[in-house]
């Protein structure tokens, strides 16, 4: 089970990261419906929409 831990972990945090380095609102939106899907919620116990407020905010800065 960590193993499948570790891998969904990676994915969330890569999500993050192309999302902190995309350029294109295509791109963050694309991001956006990711942090807000199923399958986002298979992978995590954390709260999509509070992820996307802070990466928000985090662009404002």
């Amino acid at each position: 089970m960590e193993n499948i831990e570790l891998l969904a972990n990676a994915i969330i945090l890569q999500a993050v990261k192309d999302y902190r380095h995309a350029y294109s609102p295509q791109c963050r939106a694309e991001i956006k419906r990711f942090f807000r899907s199923e399958w986002f919620r298979a992978l995590t116990r954390l709260d999509g929409e509070m992820l996307i407020s802070r990466l928000e905010n985090e662009r404002k800065i």
